[in-house]
């Protein structure tokens, strides 16, 4: 719930862009030039705006550099909408936020942007401030995702380390054509809230080469997501990969043509999984491939929970109505932290149809061996399947 309304506040309303050819000069703007300080004390926001204002106006393709050494934001940043659709944002140094919390929802925005890439460097959110207030159950901002993308199209971010957000590292939404290469994301595993990459809304999105360790989903996909194409990542600690949470609104959209490749897990909490809340809903799930995945003492390896509930808040005697269909989980091995290392529980009113299980070896670390439980699943499974399938045909 928390991602979907955090995302639907921020972004609500995008109008559509329009895309222009640009020039082959290359214009190239310092934000020492503009008064920025590499001293970590001194806020270089106003510098940054000014040499991305400069950047957009230039005729051919513009350049921002933030150079070596470390820049306070000490503000929430908007950098959009841009006229110039050949844009680079070289981040050399170290972005660092205020330590005392912010009470934006965003800290660093790219909004109505087509065409722009950032590449290097390293972003610190200093969200230790905002996680301590949480987790002492104290009255509390939401807290700023470091970088949000949307309403934007074609962009790529290269090679970006994000640690110690407040919130998400990364969102994606309401964008199409961005990708992720490169992502280095770390924050404590007991920070909440901190999703290393969260996709919504959006389509035709690339998320490739990362490594994620936080204290929620390393990647995430919301109500909306489509054409998501996830591969080569390694994960932990963690919630795992994602998608939902679904099925908080009852009018809400669905997640389609969505395959997580090549993930490496370790230690998490999940490894491949999709959740829905347990209550009336339109959405769905449907065209999602899970493969070659290796699951390093991960306690729930493979979950669908379509009875998410937490606390029994809103939705308690309450069935999902997002419908799961047509989920292949392929070439998934290693061990698991718990005896149950496949767990499919499905919604009674809306069971998930076409589950398919193909050459899942789990083991468990314990003593005895792994069990599949499933609830209201159809499908079936191929080649070598331990534990043993549950799934009815």
């Amino acid at each position: 719930m928390l991602r979907c309304v955090l995302l639907f506040l921020l972004f609500l309303h995008l109008p559509s862009i329009t895309t222009t050819a640009a020039s082959p000069t290359t214009t190239t703007f310092n934000i020492v030039d503009f008064g920025a300080k590499a001293d970590g004390k001194t806020d270089s926001a106003h510098p940054l705006l000014t040499a991305w204002s400069r950047a957009c106006a230039s005729r051919g393709s513009g350049t921002v550099i933030v150079p070596h050494g470390t820049f306070l934001l000490s503000k929430a940043l908007l950098l959009g909408p841009c006229n110039n659709h050949n844009m680079l944002v070289d981040i050399q140094g170290t972005v660092v936020a205020p330590a005392s919390y912010t009470r934006a929802l965003a800290w660093i925005m790219l909004k109505f942007v087509d065409g722009v890439k950032i590449t290097g460097g390293k972003l610190d959110g200093f969200g230790q401030a905002l996680w301590r207030c949480k987790l002492a159950g104290k009255s509390c901002p939401v807290g700023a995702t470091s970088l949000a993308v949307a309403g934007s199209r074609n962009v790529w971010i290269n090679g970006l380390s994000s640690m110690n957000s407040e919130l998400f590292h990364i969102s994606i939404y309401q964008s199409s054509g961005v990708r992720v290469t490169g992502a280095r994301i770390t924050a404590p595993m007991d920070s909440p809230n901190t999703d290393g990459i969260h996709i919504q809304e959006s389509s035709f999105v690339t998320v490739f080469g990362a490594a994620v360790g936080t204290g929620d989903d390393c990647i995430s996909v919301g109500p909306g997501g489509s054409h998501i194409w996830i591969e080569h990542i390694k994960c932990g600690p963690g919630h795992g990969i994602s998608i939902g949470s679904l099925g908080w609104e009852a009018s809400e959209h669905g997640v389609w043509n969505v395959t997580a490749r090549d993930v490496e897990f370790t230690g998490t909490l999940n490894g491949f999984r999709i959740k829905s809340w347990a209550k009336p809903s339109n959405g769905f799930a449907r065209d999602i491939v899970f493969e070659d995945g290796l699951m390093n003492n991960v306690k729930y390896p493979i979950i669908i929970d379509q009875n998410y509930c937490p606390a029994q808040n809103n939705c308690p005697s309450q069935t999902s109505g997002v419908k799961i269909s047509n989920v292949k989980f392929r070439n998934v091995n290693g061990t698991s932290a718990t005896q149950v290392a496949v767990k499919l529980d499905c919604s009674k009113r809306w069971p998930c149809v076409g589950i398919h299980l193909e050459d899942v070896r789990l083991r468990y670390n314990g003593n005895g061996r792994t069990v599949a439980t499933c609830n209201n699943v159809h499908g079936g499974s191929a080649g070598v399947v331990a534990p043993p399938s549950c799934i009815s045909s």
